[in-house]
């Protein structure tokens, strides 16, 4: 997860950043969760717990498998059949319900009984599920026709179902104890709706046009998640969190102030999804190297600055990708939001603000080239880094004690 407040360098000298103690949780089991975690009731994601993988029956990670052709040898020598492409994930009606009426079931009973009775289908009729889900977005966003529309949209274009937490309190660590509740971003808050369902679209055609000069499959899955919306009572934090996919999202969020900042934060959380169902990759693959920046550089800030993927510095810490507590799983995230920023901009012809993270020091290379391989079939349209000048060389790796 990220952290509460994005900030400068110079700034984060002198502002706070909200808690990074109800951040959202570490991608992997070897990563020491950050301070002020608790479980979230039964059936929402568990902030602050390891992401979990996919177990029987859980929706496949993002993208389809290669279809490649297997291996030689059919009987009389057929040709042997192409590889079955797995099936996209989809959020079925009966999950659809549990989304959107986590709590408050009863009360809409009728509703849901309608929905249920009025889509049974008949022989020979397609699946009546993506109707049912339609109906229980209609009586979930009963009130207000234009939210009800932007969720129905979200729905029919990414597979995804904008729903509600459950109430429960999450320890805050030094912040106390935080209070969750529901919230439908309705009304004064369907922005975050529109924000939400924006998100998504870009990530849709930002996996397209990336495919395009992909070696292999985008495997980065981001349709048919579960929307969890609540807000915190007299507290900005967490502003989102994830687990299972699921994202559950803050309408108080202190990163939810612009459709670009909400982006960035759903891409984030979205990586520690596909993180853990990758089993845990940030883990084995980035490990060594991270640990070794650590060892060398510790918590100094000019030291780690060549290496941090993001400039969020957090109030009298490090940077956030390196703040202890966080591990390897945080590094991985923002490390996906620059790859995600820069390839976007690549993409539309847009200049950096900055050079490349690839052209950093070696390390920031070797997780460019890592993460691409494992999640983005090895897609980079960033252009070549320019060549050390002469008489230059570039600084060598890092390497353990």
């Amino acid at each position: 997860m990220r952290p509460d407040a994005a900030l400068s360098l110079l700034a984060a000298l002198t502002l706070a950043l909200p808690a990074l103690t109800a951040a959202c949780a570490p991608s992997s089991p070897g990563n020491a969760a950050p301070a002020g975690k608790a479980a979230a009731p039964a059936g929402s994601p568990a902030p602050g717990a390891p992401l979990a993988r996919p177990g029987p029956g859980a929706p496949p990670p993002a993208g389809p498998a290669s279809a490649g052709a297997g291996p030689a040898g059919g009987a009389g020598g057929e040709a042997p059949s192409p590889a079955a492409a797995e099936p996209a994930p989809v959020i079925a009606a009966d999950q659809a319900e549990a989304i959107l009426f986590p709590e408050d079931a009863a009360a809409h009973q009728a509703g849901l009984d309608a929905c249920r009775r009025g889509l049974a289908g008949t022989a020979g009729a397609p699946s009546p599920g993506p109707e049912r889900v339609r109906c229980l977005l209609a009586l979930r966003y009963e009130g207000d026709q234009q939210a009800a529309a932007s969720a129905t949209a979200l729905f029919d274009r990414s597979g995804s179902v904008a729903g509600l937490e459950r109430e429960h309190l999450m320890d805050g660590g030094y912040r106390g104890t935080l209070h969750l509740v529901p919230e439908l971003p309705v009304r004064a808050e369907r922005r975050h709706l529109e924000w939400t369902a924006a998100a998504l679209a870009d990530f849709d055609a930002f996996a397209t046009e990336l495919a395009a000069a992909a070696s292999s499959p985008v495997r980065y899955r981001h349709r048919a998640l579960a929307l969890r919306y609540f807000r915190s009572v007299r507290a900005r934090t967490p502003s989102a969190y994830a687990s299972g996919w699921t994202v559950a999202y803050n309408l108080a969020g202190s990163l939810h102030r612009s459709a670009d900042e909400v982006r960035e934060t759903l891409f984030h959380e979205i990586f520690h999804l596909n993180d853990s169902a990758h089993g845990a990759w940030s883990q084995a693959a980035l490990s060594p190297m991270y640990d070794a920046i650590v060892a060398r550089c510790g918590t100094r800030i000019p030291c780690l600055a060549p290496y941090s993927p993001n400039g969020t510095i957090v109030n009298g810490g490090t940077y956030y990708s390196f703040q202890p507590g966080n591990g390897v799983g945080e590094y991985a995230a923002e490390l996906a939001i620059r790859y995600y920023r820069e390839q976007r901009a690549a993409l539309r012809g847009e200049r950096l603000g900055k050079p490349p993270f690839k052209c950093g020091p070696p390390e920031n290379a070797r997780a460019w080239s890592l993460l691409a391989g494992e999640f983005f079939g090895g897609a980079d349209r960033v252009a070549p880094c320019p060549s050390a000048p002469a008489g230059r060389s570039a600084p060598g790796p890092l390497t353990a004690p």
